[in-house]
C-alpha cells in the first residue's frame, strides 16, 4: 500500500485552497419528505472529519448523494474541485468508499475479491498482487485467505475490514467511510485508527460518520453535526463541542426524549 495517498494517476495536485470535499446547497427528496435540506460542507484537505447526527438525520443519505450512489434532487458534491455527478469517473478516481450495508460477492475470498476490485479499477496486476497481500496481512485476513474462506462466511467485523481494503486499494486522496468501527472488535479498531491515521498524516482526507460520540472525540479534528436534514453545527472539534463534551454539545442541539415519572413503571414489578 504506497504511503502517498496521492499517487493516484491523473489526480490533480493538491492545493490548500481546495477543499478535499464541498457539498453545496446538497438537498435531497423523497416524496413529500424532505431527508436532506441543502446543506453546505466544506472539509479542508489533510482532515480527519467527523459527521454525526441521530437515526434518520440525513447523514447517510447526504453521503449516498455526495460519492455517486444517489442522485440528489439539487445541489452539488465535489471531491477536491471535480463535480461527482459532473464528472463522475475523475470524481470517483480519487474517492475510497465504505458506505452503510456494503453488498460484497459472497462466493469469493478476500484475496479473489480485491484482486479483481483492483482489475476493474484499471491498476497493474502487480500493484493489484502487491496490495491485496499487504492489505490482508495489516488488516489480519491473511489467515481466512490461506484458510480459503469465502466473503459470505466472514463476520461483520471482517466485512468490515474487507469493505476498508477494497476503498483504499486504489489510492484515493479521500476516504469516506460511514460507520466504520461498527462490530470491529477493540484490536482491529486499533488497527483501523493506525491506517486512518498514516492516510490523513501523509495528507489524504477521511470524513467518518459515527452514532459514538467518544470515538469522534478521539479521531477527528474537525466534526459536523447533522438533525432533521440540516448540518446544526460545523468547524473544529473544540469549536463544536465548546466547553463540553461532544455528546454534551449534541444533545444540546438535538434535544433528547424525557422519562417522565410515570413512564415504563412496569420495569422490574
Amino acid at each position: 500500500m504506497t504511503s502517498d495517498p496521492s499517487a493516484l494517476d491523473g489526480a490533480p495536485p493538491r492545493s490548500g485552497a481546495v477543499p478535499a470535499f464541498e457539498l453545496v446547497g446538497l438537498r435531497r427528496e423523497f416524496a413529500d419528505k424532505v431527508a436532506v435540506d441543502s446543506i453546505d460542507l466544506r472539509v479542508p484537505p489533510g482532515s480527519f472529519f467527523g459527521l454525526v447526527g441521530p437515526n434518520g438525520a440525513g447523514k447517510t443519505t447526504a453521503l449516498s448523494m455526495a460519492v455517486g450512489l444517489l442522485r440528489p434532487s439539487a445541489g452539488r458534491a465535489l471531491v477536491h474541485g471535480v463535480d461527482v455527478w459532473a464528472d463522475p469517473i475523475a470524481a470517483k478516481r480519487l474517492l475510497g468508499v465504505l458506505p452503510d450495508g456494503l453488498a460484497l460477492p459472497e462466493r469469493l475470498t478476500g484475496g479473489e475479491l480485491l484482486t479483481y476490485w483492483g482489475r476493474f479499477r484499471q491498476l497493474p496486476a502487480q500493484t493489484v498482487a502487491d496490495r491485496t497481500a499487504e492489505l490482508l496481512r495489516v488488516l489480519e485476513l491473511d489467515e481466512a485467505e490461506q484458510l480459503g474462506t469465502l466473503v459470505g462466511e466472514y463476520s461483520t467485523g471482517m466485512r468490515k475490514k474487507i469493505g476498508l481494503a477494497t476503498a483504499l486499494l486504489h489510492s484515493p486522496r479521500l476516504l469516506v467511510l460511514d460507520e466504520p468501527y461498527e462490530a470491529v472488535d477493540p484490536v482491529s479498531a486499533r488497527v483501523l485508527t493506525a491506517i486512518l491515521r498514516r492516510f490523513t498524516d501523509s495528507g489524504g482526507s477521511v470524513i467518518v460518520s459515527s452514532h459514538v460520540m467518544s470515538l469522534v472525540e478521539q479521531l477527528c479534528d474537525r466534526v459536523a453535526i447533522i438533525a432533521r436534514g440540516q448540518v446544526l453545527a460545523d468547524g473544529t472539534l473544540d469549536e463544536v463541542r465548546g466547553a463540553g463534551t461532544l455528546e454534551d454539545r449534541f444533545v444540546e442541539l438535538v434535544g433528547t426524549t424525557d422519562l417522565a415519572e410515570e413512564d415504563l413503571t412496569w420495569i422490574g414489578s
